[in-house]
């Protein structure tokens, strides 16, 4: 496996602490880092500095989210993918889950090229050979909200190929990384990517790099992992803490990598200094590619 190009810098962004930090996105108009505690319910945005800008306490667990292009913002609640006005503060929802189950619940997200949302749930405590209920959905930009695919275990890191605008989905239940044609172009039909057992991690959160590389936190491991065209794992990081969440690039040419962390998720815990913080990663010599927001225009 290729060295990385220099050894980069990792310190912690900003002194937010979380309990189940999920879900980055950059937000280039701002310069701004959002993320959710997912276990506490909140969204919050950290300026350029790690300072707290903004936070919006919704119920908990909240699974994830998006910037809509007309300020509001796209939340994935636990049976529920709702629109919030961070002004007012009024939720309209868009759709709600067909599967109901005390274990089962929306998860991970992200906007897609076309405007509209996608969004996988999770399905813990599972007998042995039980059926994961839910599925993967998409809130198109009128708001209708539609299962594409069933069968996973726990959803994460929905993000589209900055080139080919191929869909590629983690189940780190099965330790799996998934690829989907371009959304749109034919049947939602899913073939194997890339399989992280021998990683000795299920995949978590992804975003991609701007010459196409998936990178993805190994949340059992404390890495983060760079796969190839073909599915390879090219570049790895270790990191100063236990659970890494999710990550995104960012920065005013996206050259920094932000990583979320977990320390208490209600499955996975860790007590060290910087579990549950933002780390910023500096000199990977990669930049990100620019991510898309929701354009929903649901009905009132």
């Amino acid at each position: 496996m290729p060295a990385l190009p220099a050894s980069p810098e990792i310190l912690p962004f900003g002194t937010l602490h979380t309990r189940l930090g999920e879900c980055p996105v950059w937000d280039a108009q701002r310069q701004w880092l959002w993320l959710i505690d997912g276990r506490e319910g909140l969204l919050l945005a950290l300026d350029a500095q790690g300072e707290e800008r903004q936070r919006f306490e919704v119920p908990a667990p909240l699974g994830s989210f998006a910037l809509n292009s007309d300020g509001r913002l796209v939340l994935a609640l636990r049976e529920s993918v709702v629109l919030l006005d961070p002004v007012s503060g009024r939720m309209q929802t868009l759709g709600r889950l067909e599967d109901q189950h005390p274990n089962l619940r929306l998860n991970d997200g992200a906007a897609l090229a076309d405007g509209s949302f996608c969004v996988g749930t999770m399905h813990t405590f599972r007998a042995p050979q039980e059926a994961p209920l839910g599925g993967l959905y998409r809130i198109d930009t009128a708001g209708q909200m539609l299962r594409v695919d069933q069968g996973y275990g726990v959803v994460n890191g929905p993000v589209q190929h900055p080139v080919d605008g191929r869909l590629f989905v983690c189940d780190s239940a099965a330790r799996r990384i998934y690829v989907y044609p371009r959304p749109g172009e034919g049947p939602w039909q899913r073939a194997l990517f890339a399989d992280t057992e021998g990683l000795g991690s299920g995949p978590d959160g992804c975003c991609f790099d701007a010459e196409g590389g998936l990178w993805s936190a190994l949340v059992h491991i404390g890495e983060i992992v760079r796969f190839d065209a073909l599915g390879q794992p090219s570049q790895r990081l270790r990191l100063p803490l236990t659970h890494p969440s999710s990550l995104c690039f960012g920065g005013p040419d996206l050259a920094d990598l932000f990583v979320t962390s977990i320390s208490d998720s209600g499955r996975l815990s860790a007590s060290g200094p910087l579990d549950g913080r933002v780390l910023r990663v500096r000199g990977l010599g990669r930049r990100g590619a620019p991510r898309p927001q929701c354009r929903i225009q649901a009905p009132v």
